[in-house]
C-alpha cells in the first residue's frame, strides 16, 4: 500500500509539469485509476508490479504527449521498479 500511494503521489507532481488547461483531467483520471484499483489483490507481487510498470509507461505518454522531458518521471520509474 505504501508503494502505491507514492506512486500515486508522484503522479500528481507530473500532473502539474503539464499545461494548465489539461491538469485537471489528468489529475481526476490518475485518481480514479488508482480509486479503481484499491481492492486489488496484493499477494499477487506479480500483478503488482505489472500495474506499478503501466503507471509508469502511461506516465511517460502524457508527458510525450506535452512534450514534457521524460527525465521528470525518472523518481517515478525508480519507485515502480525498485520499490
Amino acid at each position: 500500500m505504501e508503494k502505491a500511494l507514492k506512486v500515486y503521489a508522484h503522479v500528481l507532481r507530473l500532473v502539474r509539469r503539464l499545461p494548465k488547461d489539461s491538469r485537471p483531467y489528468y489529475a481526476k483520471y490518475a485518481r480514479e485509476n488508482f480509486v479503481n484499483y484499491r481492492d486489488f489483490d496484493v499477494s499477487d507481487p506479480k500483478a503488482l508490479d505489472e500495474l506499478f510498470h503501466r503507471a509508469y509507461n502511461h506516465s511517460l505518454w502524457v508527458l510525450n504527449k506535452y512534450s514534457v522531458d521524460e527525465s521528470a518521471a525518472r523518481k517515478l520509474k525508480d519507485i515502480c521498479f525498485n520499490g
